[in-house]
């Protein structure tokens, strides 16, 4: 089990500002790489890394060490706001709204989000290969793969016990490696951008 280097208690972080402090430093940079790869607007991966950290203030008190690490944690809630956002988009993508709310972000915030994003577009050929896999195997996959959790903490952010994360993660790796040597065939693979074989 991995313990935050800064000592601070999870479920304290919607009561104490240092502990909140400690909490968003060490898990800030995780989270923005977790929204540039799935946002190519800067301004929506910051919308969702803030919505994150808002979500783990809300259901901080509920947090229980035996039931996983913190990045798990973080990890799981971060899933769960992604898809409510995507389930909001879908079912306002013409509304007028969708700019309201918005936090205005300096020009170096928004250069610094753009260069991340950037840095991320490498990825997104191998993301996109991930894409035709069943939903279960490639949330596994990009946990693991990508995200570097242990099966244990994907499992746990999946909500899923983690023989049926390594079963997935598996066939998972098997599909990917068959995916990637056909595009290699056609010429047309995409840059690894992570390794599919990893210490689980």
């Amino acid at each position: 089990m991995r313990h935050p280097p800064g000592g601070y208690q999870v479920a304290r972080i919607g009561e104490d500002p240092e502990a909140f402090e400690a909490f968003y430093r060490e898990h800030v940079q995780t989270m923005l790489r977790y929204a540039a790869r799935r946002s190519r607007d800067p301004f929506a991966a910051a919308d969702l890394v803030t919505e994150v950290f808002l979500a783990a203030i809300s259901a901080a008190a509920g947090y229980r060490e035996e039931l996983g690490s913190p990045i798990a944690w973080l990890h799981g809630i971060a899933r769960n706001v992604a898809a409510a956002e995507d389930r909001r988009a879908a079912r306002s993508a013409a509304a007028e709204s969708r700019i309201s709310g918005h936090r205005l972000l300096e020009n170096d915030d928004i250069a610094r989000l753009e260069e991340r994003i950037d840095a991320e577009q490498a990825c997104h050929g191998l993301l996109d290969a991930m894409a035709a896999l069943p939903a279960g195997q490639r949330a596994v996959l990009e946990l693991v793969a990508v995200d570097g959790l242990t099966i244990t903490e994907a499992a746990t952010a999946l909500g899923i016990n983690p023989v049926t994360a390594r079963v997935r993660l598996h066939r998972a790796r098997s599909a990917m490696r068959c995916e990637l040597a056909a595009q290699t065939a056609a010429g047309s693979a995409p840059s690894l951008s992570f390794p599919l074989e990893v210490t689980s």
